[in-house]
């Protein structure tokens, strides 16, 4: 049911509304008669208006039931002390079904007792799957309400990216500005926890490491200095920085020395980065072969090993951080705690699972659709397969109502997968029992 005001909300006996929060007054008849109704008029209504108060209610509800956005910082500088660790953070992209995949994380994370796990979007993905911030914040912190989660939630703006063709341009602040505002919008829905991306600005033609790296450790530190700005009375932010563009060369302790002397010159006495983004040869969403299938990605983990000591040992971060890892092979993700990665990042393979349960008919109307919007971007050695498995995850957004309105017995079917997935995942990343760590170093 969609809410046609928030009159109707309040009408429940369930909830009262006091000055400066909302009061769960029975949290049962909440979650079986308001929380339903509040995921539909998120995702299906059309008020903006009504959405806002949505938003803030979930927040409210949320901390009504000890559940609170945070930072990962205090764990992270923990881990660069290497006073914990022998763990690798899952940072989690849901592009589609986010209350629903949240859901099946928070009950993953009961069953091994963790809470150390993150919530992310990128900043594409906030395009292309039309989740705002204010949006995706409130349907994880509702999902945890459901499961009876208490405790922090991590959020985290991925990829808040300088693009190197608008930057270049000579309108450079417009696009500088354009990014500070995502970052208020994020950071004022609780994204605690912020990944600058200005590695596209590394020019490898450049003679030297440190020319090479300068306009991405200037722009980081530029970024590091707004955030510590506008950062809540009480908080301090998470901030991650990288060094070589996803999909690229492979990176060098060389640039990852000349990065960070160039960054902690340019922000003097300021708390800076927690962990460092690099290369080690995998790409977002994998390589994709003619008959629509992925490449197996051979990843280098001697360079995430290398690197990751180097950023604990010379720089005091918690480790290195792999991107684009979700298409890989089962085998390689017990690797990642024992190389000393802080922080994996996954995403294709669930919007993976989930489109090939989506019903024939939609799909063909999906892929119909792309045809027509995205024949531009198709290149000239594409199979039909290749052009499609790139080009999906822009329908997420256009036909994010019909994918929210499946049937419910298929959606459930999904979801049985999913927790299968993050079971195993959960596993091999060592998080178990990991919840007493994070309840060390992370306060309300």
């Amino acid at each position: 049911m969609i809410y046609k005001n928030k009159e109707e909300i309040l009408a429940s006996p369930s909830v009262e509304l006091r000055k400066d929060c909302c009061l769960i007054k029975n949290t049962a008849k909440f979650k079986k008669e308001i929380l339903p109704n509040l995921i539909d008029t998120i995702i299906l209504g059309n008020s903006k208006k009504l959405k806002k108060f949505c938003y803030q209610l979930a927040y409210s509800c949320g901390k009504n039931c000890e559940i609170y956005p945070a930072s990962i910082q205090a764990l992270y500088k923990a881990c660069g002390k290497k006073e914990t660790g022998g763990f690798c953070v899952p940072a989690i992209n849901l592009r589609t079904l986010t209350f629903e995949l949240a859901q099946v994380i928070f009950k993953v994370a009961k069953k091994l007792n963790t809470n150390l796990f993150i919530f992310e979007i990128a900043k594409s993905e906030i395009g292309y799957t039309w989740q705002s911030p204010q949006e995706y914040s409130a349907l994880v912190i509702l999902a945890a309400i459901t499961q009876g989660y208490k405790g922090p939630v991590f959020l985290q703006g991925d990829h808040f990216q300088v693009e190197a063709p608008q930057y270049r341009k000579k309108f450079k602040q417009q696009h500088l500005n354009q990014l500070k505002k995502l970052i208020k919008e994020a950071v004022a829905a609780g994204f605690y926890n912020i990944d600058i991306d200005s590695s596209t600005l590394v020019d490898l033609s450049k003679k030297d490491f440190a020319s090479q790296q300068e306009l991405n450790y200037k722009l980081c530190a530029y970024f590091t200095k707004f955030l510590r700005k506008i950062q809540p009375k009480g908080i301090e932010i998470s901030i991650g920085g990288e060094i070589g563009e996803v999909g690229g060369v492979n990176s060098k302790p060389e640039e990852l020395d000349a990065f960070m002397a160039g960054y902690l010159k340019e922000i003097g006495s300021l708390e800076g980065i927690s962990k460092i983004s690099i290369q080690t040869g995998t790409k977002h969403g994998g390589i994709v072969l003619p008959d629509g299938s992925i490449a197996e990605a051979k990843i280098d983990f001697d360079t995430l090993d290398r690197l990751s000591r180097i950023a604990k040992d010379n720089y005091s971060l918690a480790g290195a951080v792999q991107h684009g890892a979700s298409t890989l092979p089962n085998e390689a993700f017990h690797h990642f705690p024992k190389k000393g990665c802080i922080e994996i990042h996954l995403a294709t393979q669930f919007q993976n699972i989930i489109y090939d349960y989506i019903p024939l008919s939609l799909k063909e109307k999906i892929y119909s659709w792309l045809n027509k919007t995205f024949y531009s971007e198709r290149q000239k050695d594409w199979t039909n397969d290749q052009f499609i498995y790139k080009l999906r995850k822009k329908a997420l957004g256009p036909f994010k109502k019909e994918i929210y309105t499946l049937a419910q017995d298929l959606k459930e079917k999904m979801m049985s997968v999913l927790e299968k997935e993050f079971l195993f995942l959960f596993d091999q990343l060592n998080l178990k029992n990991t919840k007493k760590i994070v309840d060390k170093y992370i306060k309300p």
